[in-house]
């Protein structure tokens, strides 16, 4: 039997003392199925430089541009040239680079979220089905075993019809102004220029509106919205509350910030429907608990017995060994390697639906909490 090759991977962004293109890094490598062999990773050249050699690459693939890098990746032979582009750069960034390098003929997975708007998401998508590539997007948080155990529990009917859906984003990392204090993380995602429409509500509201339609298998068709921005300055919101009316009479409430003082990376979601519900949450992703209207409460745990086919296929480790952040995030380039070998089934990962859904979710709060509305459409996109 012939040995699997490893599919060839460039990367725009991400260099040097840039936390997220590590992660991309360690996730693409779990499985085998990518080998990072070009970049353009910052636009100081000597960043640059010191980054490819730092990640060993040839010096000829570590070009001075993303537009560099493209042409002369296309102009390899097929063999040789990479497979695909992974986008870790701040958000004004994610559109041009993605449409390019679609155009260009590579695959790409981006960060999250989309574009800085509804049109440039559109343009993207776009670009994906004239190109005929695959995208995918770094929505992590789906990528969890006992995330996926709880959509298709839901999706079976194991709780009736759904009435609630709760998701809650907790951050307390900018309670204070050091987006005016050189934290160059802080910086970026706090200025409208490439950060886009939201602040927190791009970062990781984001993520909780993702999480929440993917588990609960129902779309958002209205939404009532308060953005704030607690920190004297900036300009733009660092905590965000949003009531939403589902699809089919469902209610919800998503909430997101990043000045809850003290708090790391709080992300829990809650689903109830007419005979119980689920509850989890990322700090202690390795458990989902159901509670039950008529039977005792049921705890599962990653590796354990009587698992999904889908929630043991996203599983490493024998159960009580610990699954986290970075097998989430590899279990997205698992699937999106699959899907561009056409192997059959494809693992699922969020791509282009997701990626639009999301920036239409975000211009229809900042829309509905800047004017006089109390419910503002979201309708399909």
């Amino acid at each position: 039997m012939a040995q699997r090759q490893a599919l060839r991977l460039a990367m725009l962004g991400g260099g040097e003392g840039a936390f997220i293109g590590a992660v991309h890094r360690m996730a693409a490598g779990v499985d085998g199925d990518w080998r990072l062999v070009a970049g353009a990773f910052s636009s100081d050249a000597a960043r640059n430089t010191r980054s490819g050699e730092s990640l060993g690459l040839d010096p000829a693939r570590v070009y001075a541009t993303f537009e560099d890098l493209l042409a002369a990746e296309r102009a390899l032979p097929e063999d040789e040239r990479v497979d695909a582009v992974a986008i870790v750069t701040p958000n004004h960034l994610h559109a041009p680079m993605s449409i390019a390098a679609l155009d260009a003929g590579f695959h790409v997975i981006c960060e999250k979220p989309m574009s800085l708007n509804l049109e440039e998401a559109k343009a993207i998508a776009a670009a994906v089905e004239r190109s005929g590539r695959h995208y995918a997007l770094a929505f992590t948080y789906s990528g969890y075993p006992l995330v996926e155990e709880a959509r298709a529990r839901v999706e079976r009917g194991d709780f009736g019809a759904i009435r609630l859906v709760q998701v809650e984003y907790s951050q307390g990392w900018l309670a204070r102004a050091i987006d005016r204090d050189g934290n160059k993380q802080a910086e970026w995602r706090t200025d409208p220029a490439r950060a886009g429409l939201g602040g927190c509500l791009g970062d990781i509201g984001t993520h909780a509106f993702q999480l929440a339609e993917h588990v609960s298998g129902l779309k958002v068709k209205s939404l009532c919205a308060e953005l704030t921005t607690h920190v004297a300055g900036r300009r733009l919101d660092d905590d965000v509350s949003v009531l939403l009316r589902f699809a089919g009479g469902a209610r919800g409430v998503l909430k997101a910030s990043q000045v809850a003082a003290g708090d790391e990376n709080g992300l829990r979601l809650r689903v109830h429907g007419e005979l119980g519900g689920l509850d989890w949450a990322q700090m202690e992703p390795n458990t989902l608990t159901l509670r039950w209207l008529d039977k005792p409460v049921e705890v599962l745990r990653t590796g354990g017995p009587a698992l999904s086919e889908g929630a043991a296929a996203r599983t490493r480790t024998p159960a009580g060994h610990p699954e986290g952040y970075i097998e989430a995030f590899a279990n997205i380039y698992r699937g999106f390697a699959a899907a561009i070998r056409a192997a059959s089934p494809a693992m699922w990962y969020p791509g282009v639906d997701d990626g639009v859904r999301t920036m239409a979710f975000v211009e229809a709060v900042v829309a509905n909490a800047q004017s006089d509305v109390k419910w503002s459409a979201l309708g399909e996109v």
